[in-house]
């Protein structure tokens, strides 16, 4: 049975997208999965998920530098920055639901998040 809840990951890494979407599937969450920030803006806008997990290099662009106007845009989603190079986080709008959350994922850091979500 599906939580209802969509996950939408934007991460050029396949193996670490395939690794969140297994777990989130298991979860019972609807996982949808973009490459690129081009690709993961579109699925933005088309499937509106309730978590996104926003990588920051990306090869078309920096994608924690579009997260404040994803969070103004998009005012109930959850987002979680990741990363493996400890970048700046951006300055957020206030009331916004965000984590930074540094590569390599722990699954137990994942447990303890949205083991309640």
């Amino acid at each position: 049975m599906l939580t209802g809840k969509k996950i939408l990951i934007i991460d050029d890494e396949t193996d670490l997208c395939l690794l969140l979407k297994n777990y989130f599937l298991r979860k019972n969450y609807e996982v949808i999965v973009a490459h690129s920030l081009s690709e993961g803006r579109f699925l933005l806008k088309k499937i509106r998920p309730d978590i996104l997990f926003l990588d920051n290099n990306l090869p078309d662009g920096i994608g924690w530098d579009i997260a404040p106007a994803i969070a103004t845009d998009f005012p109930n989603i959850y987002i979680v920055l990741i990363s493996a190079f400890h970048p700046a986080v951006p300055i957020m709008p206030v009331n916004v639901k965000y984590r930074v959350i540094e590569k390599p994922i722990s699954m137990v850091e994942l447990d303890e998040q949205f083991s309640t979500f």
